[in-house]
């Protein structure tokens, strides 16, 4: 944060425009309740994010807020799968899962789980476990003990139900030194089953199998959230179609790249208002009307 606070003044931007305030959840409350903040801006979990809401509406405070996700991504059976599991594998481990818009349930045919099942074991191997800032390390631990261990008893849990369990696991081997979870992905996953339902934020995929897509819109669409989401289809149209129906704020189709200028935020659980291009300016200023008389807009047309 002070990094960034520096970043801004050497690249000339006024003193006080930017304020750099560090601290807990007592200095972040303070800034909430403060009479002189007429806007509150929040990325981070769903709990968290209720609780601004709840402190900023006794004001009338507007708030933006960027919470979890359980984002879908939505194979068809027309779909490249060795491209599909690229980007999967791409987006449910990076930042060690904790992404609020990662992919974590990819959604497949269920005459095809066999293919993904193979095709997501072999490109986890080559996720290497380690310092982040090694370069070689391809995964780097979670934030904290306490988060590592929340994410441990969530697959220990699935493990329970006797789900299968693709690679990965609360046994898998991890470096000695630091947070580690394994990168687990685990298959044939219920769709109301915890794993489905609720963020894990770390390392963990949930590979759900639907037999029309229908069904896979029904799926995507039954959570609490509402994200981001990702649809592959062999064509693009076809991809389009599916891309409409899903409830998220952002949908990437087959493969698009990140797109800054581009809205994000969800619906749901996953909050309030946009970030990115012009969308997110807007989340900022007021909206007033000036109205004259027509006379007087004829005088200065």
């Amino acid at each position: 944060a002070r990094a960034l606070g520096e970043a801004a003044l050497a690249a000339g931007l006024p003193k006080g425009v930017l304020n750099i305030v560090m601290g807990d959840a007592t200095t972040g409350q303070a800034l909430v309740d403060h009479p002189d903040v007429a806007l509150l801006s929040f990325t981070g979990s769903t709990a968290v994010g209720r609780r601004i809401a709840a402190s900023a509406g006794q004001a009338l405070k507007r708030v933006s807020l960027e919470l979890g996700g359980k984002s879908a991504c939505l194979a068809t059976a027309d779909a490249p799968a060795e491209s599909v599991v690229r980007q999967v594998v791409g987006s449910c481990f990076l930042n060690s899962g904790q992404s609020c818009n990662s992919l974590t349930r990819l959604l497949v045919p269920i005459e095809l789980y066999d293919t993904y099942r193979a095709l997501l074991a072999d490109a986890v191997t080559r996720l290497t476990l380690g310092d982040p800032l090694d370069s070689a390390t391809r995964m780097g631990p979670l934030v904290s003990a306490a988060h590592r261990d929340r994410v441990r008893a969530m697959i220990v849990e699935g493990e329970s139900q006797g789900l299968d369990l693709i690679t990965g696991g609360s046994q898998a081997p991890v470096p000695a030194n630091g947070y580690f979870i394994a990168p687990t992905i685990f298959g044939r996953v219920p769709p109301r089953s915890t794993l489905a339902q609720q963020e894990v934020f770390g390392p963990v995929l949930s590979v759900i199998t639907y037999e029309t897509e229908q069904q896979a819109i029904d799926i995507a669409n039954g959570t609490a959230y509402g994200l981001a989401a990702a649809v592959w289809a062999g064509t693009t149209d076809h991809a389009l179609t599916l891309a409409r129906q899903l409830r998220a704020g952002q949908v990437d189709v087959n493969g698009a790249p990140y797109n800054p200028a581009a809205p994000f935020g969800g619906f749901g659980d996953s909050g309030l208002g946009r970030e990115g291009g012009k969308y997110g300016i807007e989340e900022f200023v007021e909206i007033r009307a000036i109205q004259m008389p027509v006379s007087s807009a004829r005088e200065t047309a």
